[in-house]
């Protein structure tokens, strides 16, 4: 299945460019599906959590963050009624329940597992997500592996083994161990966000972003290059959005076009293709409007190649004899020195570049070094590794 996410600064218009470019892909013959978390001017609300027919055969489907959060958390409370009547604890029901800050995008994840798993992905040729804003929506494809640490460090799976031995080692500790529906309920969970963990590193999965060409869009786009770079993420195209006339008798109109221009001669000659997409001078609320602006926009119905490795290590081990150093390079454009930090705890390297963040696991063999130093080059970061004389194989 080829995916789409699409994303970009807020305001720029993404939403409706991701509907446009799903429109675009139905009417090519591919069967296509979009999913969007705000309702799409232009097509009709599905109306449920399953994917209605919108136009053109186009399905689309809508994520509901408040009624899967109140079905998520009722779910909790019927898995957990042991627990709760020991501690008397009063039940809250589906209706007097509120979605937290959050509940968002575990819907929005909840929804790319039913796009991943089962029938939908069956179903469909061609898969169309309509991201948050561009800040947001790293910290959204961030979130699956980020859940899957937490829950591995604290239900580790390995413990499950010893669930006989769990009575007398709660008379032993003098508190209760987690009871067995606890490591069920972490197993699904696990189960879940692997599948959209696998979806996003897909050599089918790629990045649009779409913005409208201006000093705010190019800044927000320059930094986002280094979270995009650190998640490992592939760009397919840029959307230059809104796009004025380029010759106006309007000197308010000229003068705005030209800093347009400006604008979209840097990005023609950075690393993704651009796509141009005329100001429609109105706000697109049919599907004619969305044909005219998905013109260009359909995704390419090749799946790309094999993404390959986006880090890579250099072994420039010398001679037996020679200790050398092996060299894990990763990618980080626009990643700025001073924002950098490193820091190696076990098999892990917490790498924070600026505002991104990330926990990477050592290969084997780096696993078996000691970081030596780092050096940011040509928006590459070097980390050098020593072998540990204690760990490393000796060759005679």
């Amino acid at each position: 299945m080829r995916t789409v996410l699409v994303t970009g600064p807020g305001g720029s218009g993404r939403t409706t460019l991701a509907a446009a470019s799903a429109l675009a892909a139905a009417r090519a013959g591919r069967r296509t599906l979009l999913v969007t978390t705000d309702p799409v001017p232009g097509l009709p609300d599905p109306g449920g959590p399953a994917p209605a027919e919108a136009v053109d055969g186009l399905r689309h489907v809508r994520t509901d963050s408040a009624a899967h959060f109140r079905a998520e958390l009722v779910a909790l409370q019927d898995r957990a009624s042991g627990v709760l009547d020991l501690l008397g604890a009063n039940r809250l029901d589906a209706e007097e329940l509120t979605e937290l800050p959050g509940s968002g995008q575990l819907a929005l994840l909840h929804t790319l597992h039913r796009a991943a798993a089962g029938d939908w992905a069956t179903e469909y040729d061609v898969l169309v997500v309509d991201l948050p804003p561009l800040a947001d929506a790293l910290a959204l494809l961030a979130l699956p592996g980020q859940l899957r640490r937490y829950l591995r460090r604290l239900l580790p799976p390995e413990r499950q083994a010893a669930r006989a031995l769990r009575p007398m080692l709660a008379q032993i500790a003098g508190v209760p161990m987690p009871a067995q529906w606890l490591y069920e309920a972490a197993a699904r969970k696990d189960t879940e966000l692997a599948t959209v963990e696998a979806l996003l590193q897909d050599r089918g999965t790629t990045v649009r972003l779409v913005a409208e060409p201006g000093p705010a869009a190019e800044d927000a786009l320059g930094r986002a290059r280094t979270g995009l770079a650190l998640h490992g993420l592939r760009v397919d195209t840029l959307v230059a959005n809104r796009l004025l006339p380029r010759h106006s008798a309007d000197p308010w109109f000229a003068d705005l076009a030209a800093r347009q221009d400006k604008c979209l001669d840097h990005w023609r000659q950075g690393p993704a293709p651009l796509t141009e997409v005329p100001h429609l001078g109105r706000d697109p609320r049919t599907p004619e409007d969305l044909g005219l602006l998905g013109a260009d926009c359909a995704p390419d119905e090749r799946i790309p190649g094999p993404a390959g490795d986006p880090w890579w290590t250099e072994d420039t081990r010398g001679e037996p004899g020679d200790e050398g150093v092996l060299t894990w390079c990763l990618p980080l454009p626009g990643a700025v020195k001073e924002d950098l930090r490193l820091v190696r705890r076990g098999d892990e390297l917490l790498l924070t570049a600026g505002e991104f963040h990330r926990v990477l696991r050592l290969e084997p063999a780096l696993r078996r070094c000691t970081v030596a130093g780092a050096a940011l080059t040509d928006g590459v970061l070097r980390v050098r590794f020593v072998p540990d004389p204690g760990l490393w194989p000796r060759t005679r």
